[in-house]
């Protein structure tokens, strides 16, 4: 018996099999208990949360507020974090009565639906706002299939009342065909002889608030189909609207074609006349006129990114300039633009206080671009845009530093000084 071998208890020959693997196993299940240690460690612990990072060595201080505004005063919200990834809306927390409005085209969905994950990656997908979809005709299912998916909020669908897209009744009909022959006769002008074009410039201008999808919100975003947002947006603009007493912002401004407006100024002198009691004793008439009140200089705010009070275009005082101008036949004997018409009602009917110029969030419509020159900026909003592709500074074609010269705020320190020829 002393010549066989010792047979070995099944569990002991099991160990000694899988030895190396149970003490790989063993080694992982440590280093395992020891990161969810330290990622749960008191001492390390932010008071913001874990998405938060903590700045490099040598680097910039995340926790610092950087985010530039135009305005020289402001109250940023106090129950945003500025510093790290904005706070999640849990369910039942109130926010702000606010949308966005997109007016579309079902041909133009490949494109929305890039801007909508821009702007549900850099802002809205912390807050999760309702979306509102605008169009002439009735939406596709791929549409509403698509760009549901992809917001984060409430997504809405709306057809526009025929009255408010087609020419109204007191529009001649043989003045209209021969005006629109001459601007056809310009082909420099964009849209000139497109009738579409004017019934989305007359929406965007008196009708787009008044639609029913609309009567539950106080404010809005008005999002173009082929934007890009470049930066992250740290705070909530719509509470930044309200605790600051804001109805209207923008991003970029531009000069309007002259041959687009022509009687558009003496019209809106007419208005200023008959309805002297809408006209905000402090406005900001030094940035829509070079001299008192005598010219329009053209400059405006590009509509394509546009944010405000819903309730200031609902107001008497802009229901009675857009009805004025309407009357007049503008929209459709030239082609006046919505930018203008709601640059213009803003500049006067506003306290210039009320008006505010969002940069820092980086932004492009074909074919300008906005991006912050501070790289701390740039840093901090992890930004993805080129400043050097900024000319909205240095060309006449901006009123950039028109707006900074009107409202009497300092340039930033990194933009140099800057005479046009």
């Amino acid at each position: 018996m002393s010549g066989k071998k010792k047979l070995m208890p099944k569990s002991a020959m099991f160990v000694r099999k899988y030895e190396k693997t149970l003490r790989l196993g063993f080694a992982s299940f440590l280093m395992v208990l020891t990161l969810l240690f330290i990622f749960h460690s008191p001492q390390e612990a932010s008071s913001v949360g874990p998405s938060v990072r903590k700045a490099p060595r040598g680097g910039i201080d995340i926790s610092r507020p950087m985010i530039r505004n135009g305005d020289p005063k402001y109250k940023l919200p106090t129950t945003d974090r500025l510093q790290g990834i904005a706070e999640h809306p849990k369910d039942g927390k109130k926010k702000e009565k606010a949308v966005y409005i997109t007016l579309a085209r079902n041909r133009d969905l490949m494109s929305l639906v890039q801007t909508i994950r821009h702007v549900e990656d850099r802002f809205n997908n912390r807050y999760h706002y309702d979306w509102v979809f605008l169009n002439d005709e009735d939406f596709t299912e791929e549409f509403v299939r698509l760009t549901s998916a992809l917001v984060s909020g409430r997504a809405k669908y709306g057809k526009i009342a025929q009255e408010h897209w087609r020419v109204p009744e007191f529009i001649d009909k043989q003045k209209l065909e021969k005006q629109l022959e001459l601007f056809r006769s310009k082909p420099k002008i964009p849209y000139g002889g497109s009738i579409p074009y004017r019934h989305m410039c007359r929406f965007q201008s008196g009708f787009f608030y008044r639609h029913e999808l609309l009567d539950e919100y106080d404010y809005y975003w008005r999002v173009d189909t082929d934007i890009t947002v470049f930066c992250d947006i740290q705070y909530d603009i719509f509470k930044f609207l309200r605790e600051n007493n804001k109805k209207y912002g923008f991003i970029l401004s531009v000069t309007e074609y002259q041959e687009t407006i022509p009687t558009l100024w003496q019209t809106v002198k007419e208005f200023s006349e008959k309805f002297p009691q809408h006209i905000n004793k402090n406005n900001l008439m030094k940035f829509i006129s070079d001299n008192g009140g005598l010219t329009y200089n053209g400059c405006h705010f590009w509509t394509n990114f546009e944010v405000g009070s819903l309730n200031f275009w609902r107001s008497e005082a802009y229901t009675d300039f857009f009805n004025y101008l309407d009357q007049s036949g503008g929209f459709f004997y030239e082609r006046w633009g919505d930018a203008p018409v709601h640059s213009i009602a803003a500049s006067l009917l506003l306290d210039q206080s009320e008006i505010h110029f969002f940069d820092g969030l980086g932004f492009h419509h074909p074919n300008f671009l906005s991006c912050p020159y501070e790289e701390e900026i740039r840093l901090q909003n992890q930004c993805i845009c080129n400043p050097k592709e900024d000319h909205t500074w240095w060309t006449y074609y901006f009123c950039t530093r028109k707006y900074f010269n009107a409202k009497d705020i300092p340039l930033p320190k990194e933009i140099p000084d800057y005479t046009p020829h």
